[in-house]
């Protein structure tokens, strides 16, 4: 009888135990299909993304102008991972894995004009934090319904959109996804003991902070969990947080040092007491009204000023905190989930609030990315608690009303996302609606003046500057890029006036020295320019590189090629350019020095694969050696970057004249000559390969065009008669020798040629 009741009792808890695995597997697939779900409506939200073709404020510095991301290769990686105190491409501070991931990315086909790769990654990474976002509320409150509704607000948000498009923007989405997975990971630890959870948590923190370091005060919210929702705060709980102390101390201190040495740090005290206190006040208001209302988003949202209470949005800020802090505080009367939720985002977003100011602008949609997890929480827990506990059935009227509420959100943020996401089709739309949103702030207006004048639009890139002149009198920056686009429109002493000013107003930025300099260059003001040089050099301007590379070149132009070399190798030993080293390659050529000066066009090759000017210093040299396929082979790259290189086109056809390929040569000579009418070599080489060809007619008409283009060439003129008498046109051809020996009377070539044309086929001589 025992032995039959504890069979009954065996077979019970087996099927308990098959009816919580069956119950376990519904779960997980519910998870999974809602996680689908919600993924596949925020790709289709936020699909626009993948078309947009806007650069905004830094992705020079991140993509467009940045040698090692533009250079894929294991150095370009192993400079982005060892450059940690003085990243030597993006100034400010340490953040190897998203700048490999551009390099990746630019691998894969990212180019200036084409996006796409950068946007697929950017929009795979949000989809992801989107997935990541809804496991880990599933974690927390088991409620996989609750957790999707959220995850969709959140995955289809107009605050989401920035960091999509924006390729420089890459660190927000990878720091996001790390740290998400290190709070995924974490909270696994918590429920299942599992060290391995745990250990791998710990990597994705330090994963996180290589990306971004504002995912620094994960720890501090790891804490805040600890008291809500998990409820396990205890002396324990903060010694397991100790490695993760360690490693955001560690990524603090190597942040400050690396942004103070190679970017800018103002520290809280050079503005005053009160100004932390309303920076903060206005940022808890902001944020939290975008969040609700994201209407007029922008990606720069500039200081108020005056900052005090006189302004509008500080005096609602002040006003806002100091009754939304009160409410919190009582809140927890009924519920932690109010005051820790915000806690985590306010403890989160406490990196970005500019108390050591790195930025000109008082907040951005961006730095709400990963701290909005705080809010997102409090959501959770509300619809949760809407929804009731045990039987979803029991509350069934509540949660139809809820979803559907929450389906109406979605809908809304959805169509919001769409209409901003139209904004970033190009650079020019992007800073006009910046422009619309913020028409006080002088960042955008120059950045759309930019755009403006690289779409030839003159006028309004005029207007733009002048804008920012009104604003701030004192703008360098419109100085700057008022000259450039006036240069462009030949208004020559307008140009000069703009960079004088320029100087005047910051007379230790290399960037107005260096323009001028080429100007007056343009212009044929060698002296003057050099002048400009010297000068910018004496006040030791930030990158004084690009002074000495402006000062080599001219060197070079002058034929002063030691005064060149000195200039060129202290340009490269204080920064690579490619410029500097090609540069320094040709002067070294001059000197005979060619394999030193292989070795610098090689590495401007290195630094910029597409410098066709490199490849073509590279072909020269290699033809020089007689080193003919690989010549031919630099050539071709030359041309495959600039199709319209005239010179390039004519030492090709020397290289192919040479290996008797004589048909291209003539190709390449004709191509070259189409491209520059006044390219005397390609007209005389060709002259030349169509008399190899017996196209001597042609040939002839070759001569003339050399002669017209250098009458005083007596080699020139010495084969034209050759040619002339090889058609037995004697006359013309004696003509010709006769001129020749004007310019040279001991010609000795022409002197033979006028002997063995008989005196009756000389010019003046009657023919019987």
């Amino acid at each position: 009888m025992q032995q039959n009741i504890n069979k009954t009792a065996q077979e019970l808890v087996v099927q308990d135990a098959d009816s919580l695995l069956k119950l376990s597997t519904s779960k997980v697939n519910l998870v999974a299909v809602l996680v689908f779900a919600v993924c596949a409506a925020a790709l289709v939200t936020h699909w626009p993304a993948l078309l947009a073709q806007a650069l905004s404020f830094d992705d020079n510095r991140y993509f467009v102008e940045n040698f090692l991301v533009r250079n894929p290769s294991w150095e370009s990686t192993w400079r982005f991972l060892t450059e940690v105190f003085e990243p030597s491409t993006v100034g400010g501070y340490y953040q190897p894995l998203t700048m490999i991931s551009l390099m990746l990315d630019y691998a894969l086909g990212g180019q200036t004009d084409s996006l796409l790769p950068f946007h697929i990654t950017s929009l795979v990474l949000h989809i992801a934090n989107t997935a990541l976002i809804i496991v880990l509320l599933y974690q927390l409150f088991g409620r996989a319904w609750v957790a999707a509704g959220v995850g969709l607000l959140f995955g289809v948000h107009p605050l989401t959109v920035e960091p999509i498009p924006w390729v420089g923007e890459r660190k927000t989405l990878l720091a996001a996804f790390f740290t998400l997975w290190s709070l995924v990971l974490y909270v696994r630890f918590v429920h299942k003991g599992s060290s391995k959870a745990y250990r791998g948590s710990i990597v994705m923190y330090a994963l996180a902070l290589m990306s971004k370091p504002t995912s620094t005060p994960l720890p501090v919210l790891m804490l805040l969990m600890d008291y809500w929702p998990l409820r396990r705060l205890k002396w324990r709980s903060l010694l397991e947080k100790l490695p993760f102390f360690v490693i955001g101390g560690i990524s603090a201190v190597i942040t400050y040092i690396s942004q103070s040495r190679t970017a800018s740090v103002i520290m809280p005290e050079s503005y005053g007491p009160m100004r932390a206190p309303l920076v903060i006040c206005h940022n808890i208001i902001f944020y939290l009204y975008k969040m609700v209302w994201p209407a007029n988003l922008s990606s720069h949202y500039a200081f108020p000023k005056p900052l005090g209470l006189s302004t509008p949005m500080i005096l609602v800020g002040v006003i806002g905190t100091c009754i939304l802090v009160p409410l919190l505080a009582v809140s927890l009367r009924w519920t932690r989930a109010a005051l820790t939720g915000w806690l985590i985002f306010f403890v989160m977003v406490f990196p970005t609030m500019q108390m050591l100011q790195f930025s000109d602008v008082i907040a951005s949609d961006k730095f709400a990315y990963l701290p909005s997890i705080g809010i997102l929480m409090i959501l959770a827990a509300f619809l949760g608690w809407v929804c009731g506990a045990g039987d979803v059935r029991q509350h069934k009227p509540k949660c139809v009303v809820a979803a559907i509420i929450v389906l109406m959100l979605a809908g809304a943020e959805s169509f919001a996302t769409r209409r901003y996401l139209v904004d970033w089709k190009d650079t020019a739309s992007l800073f006009a609606h910046m422009v619309r949103v913020t028409p006080k702030a002088v960042s955008p207006w120059n950045n759309l003046g930019v755009a403006l004048g690289e779409k030839n639009d003159a006028e309004g890139a005029i207007k733009c500057f002048k804008e920012v002149m009104k604003i701030d009198p004192n703008n360098f920056d419109a100085y700057v890029n008022m000259g450039v686009t006036l240069a462009g429109q030949g208004r020559y002493d307008e140009a000069v006036s703009c960079y004088e000013q320029a100087i005047r107003l910051h007379p230790k930025n290399a960037s107005a020295y260096r323009n001028l300099g080429v100007l007056l260059t343009d212009h044929g003001h060698i002296d003057e320019a050099i002048a400009v040089f010297h000068k910018g050099l004496e006040h030791k301007p930030d990158f004084a590189c690009v002074l000495h590379t402006g000062l080599g070149t001219l060197f070079l132009q002058q034929g002063k090629i030691d005064e060149a070399i000195y200039e060129l190798q202290l340009s490269v030993s204080m920064k690579p350019d490619a410029t500097a080293f090609n540069n320094l390659g040709v002067a070294l050529t001059f000197k005979g020095r060619t394999d030193e000066a292989m070795q610098y066009h090689k590495r401007a090759v290195k630094l910029e694969p597409r410098n066709a000017e490199a490849h073509y210093d590279i072909a020269n040299i290699l033809l020089s050696q007689d080193k003919l396929e690989q010549a031919i082979s630099e050539y071709g790259k030359a041309l495959s970057i600039n199709p319209k290189y005239a010179k390039a086109h004519g030492n090709l056809g020397v290289a192919l004249l040479q290996q008797g390929r004589r048909d291209e040569a003539v190709e390449h000579f004709t191509e070259a000559t189409k491209i520059d009418p006044n390219n005397v070599d390609a007209h005389y080489n060709m002259a030349g390969a169509l008399v190899d060809k017996g196209r001597l007619e042609e040939a002839t008409n070759e001569y003339r065009r050399v002669l017209r283009l250098q009458p005083q060439d007596a080699d020139a003129r010495c084969i034209l008669g050759d040619v002339l008498a090889k058609q037995g046109r004697f006359e013309e051809a004696a003509a010709e020798y006769l001129e020749v020996l004007k310019i040279n009377p001991q010609h000795p070539q022409a002197q033979q040629g006028l002997k063995n044309i008989s005196p009756k086929q000389q010019p003046g001589q009657a023919t019987k």
